[in-house]
This record gives C-alpha cells, sequence and structure tokens, in this order.
C-alpha cells in the first residue's frame, strides 16, 4: 500500500469528524439559542421571525369599532398582538378562535390582541358581525381607514405580503416578532412566548 493511500483513510475519517463538530456547533450558535423569543419558533410557531426585532411601531392610524382613528401609540404600555385579518382569508378565519381565547385566558392590562380586518370599506358590516361570531365576542374590531391611506398600518408595520399576519410588540413600542400565515395561539408554544414576555 503507498503512502499516499495509507494516509488517505485516517485523514477522510478526521475530515468527517471535522464536519460533523461544525454543523454540530454552527446549529448549536444560531441566534435561537440566543435570542430568548426566537426558541419559541417551533411547532405551531415554527415561522416566527425575529429579524426585525427593536422596530419601532409605525404611527399610521387604523379605526375602531366607531370609525373613529387610533394607532398603536395609544396602546404603549401593554404587550401587543397585532393581527391583520380578512373575512376572504381561510386561514385567518381558521385561527381566530385561537386568538380570542389567547385574549381571554392572557388579555388585561398588561396584554391585548389587535385583530385589524383589511376588508374593503363595503364589507365592513360583515366583517365585524364575522369577528364576533368567529371570536365569540372575545375580541374588539379593528380595521383599516377608509381612505387611500389606511393600508399605511399594514406596509409600515411590515405586515403586507399576505394575510393572516401578526406582530408582537413590546410595551416600549418596539417590535418583538412577526409571524406569516396562521398559528394555534392556544399552542404550548404561543402561551409560553407571550408569558415569557409578560414576565419580563
Amino acid at each position: 500500500m503507498s503512502n499516499s493511500r495509507r494516509y488517505a483513510i485516517p485523514i477522510l475519517v478526521i475530515g468527517m469528524i471535522l464536519s460533523m463538530l461544525y454543523v454540530v456547533f454552527s446549529a448549536s450558535s444560531k441566534g435561537s439559542n440566543r435570542d430568548p423569543v426566537a426558541k419559541f419558533a417551533v411547532g405551531a410557531l415554527a415561522a416566527l421571525d425575529t429579524s426585525e426585532q427593536g422596530e419601532r411601531a409605525p404611527p399610521a392610524p387604523f379605526t375602531i369599532l366607531d370609525g373613529s382613528d387610533t394607532n398603536l401609540q395609544a396602546f404603549e404600555g401593554k404587550l401587543l398582538l397585532v393581527n391583520f385579518w380578512a373575512t376572504w382569508c381561510g386561514p385567518c378565519e381558521r385561527e381566530m378562535p385561537s386568538l380570542a381565547a389567547l385574549q381571554t385566558a392572557r388579555g388585561g392590562d398588561r396584554f391585548q390582541i389587535i385583530a385589524i380586518s383589511v376588508d374593503s370599506a363595503e364589507d365592513r358590516d360583515y366583517a365585524v358581525r364575522r369577528l364576533g361570531e368567529l371570536s365569540g365576542g372575545g375580541l374588539e374590531f379593528y380595521a383599516l381607514r377608509p381612505d387611500p391611506s389606511g393600508w399605511d398600518i399594514v406596509y409600515d408595520t411590515g405586515g403586507g405580503g399576505g394575510f393572516p399576519t401578526s406582530i408582537l410588540y413590546a410595551a416600549d413600542g418596539t417590535k418583538i416578532a412577526k409571524l406569516k400565515g396562521d398559528a394555534d395561539w392556544t399552542s404550548y408554544e404561543a402561551i409560553a412566548l407571550i408569558d415569557s414576555l409578560l414576565a419580563q
């Protein structure tokens, strides 16, 4: 056996071991282990994205049930889960009961879910009724303003690109995380995330 062949097998084995160690150490040093929020991006919250963490909540207005304006700054002091949804969106309707259950379980002076309807102004009455049906009356109705600037709240929060989209804001008005698509907000991961944030 030549010298090059004699050393080839041990070098190959050492190379494989080093590759495996690199993969293990790379996986363990990813942000999800250092970021206390990203560690909840599993199971029902697998799509949780913390890449925009720290961005300020935009001042763009949206409306309350009576049609008057409000904005996210009006809720500062509370942990907020802002959810953009629509009656024509199947996944939005599918997740709404779990959002209502989370609001019932954890909502109060320190936490609130703000479900903002992106339905057209013509469908507003139906959206109000539908939210009541889906949430059992557990969620308040919010909507986009009926003028062209109405979508600013969606785009300025990073909520565009598909519905439902949910965005978590800390009590100081900074973004914590975003989740595109529906989720089970009564899951272990979701409850644990909210409890963890409320404990801070």
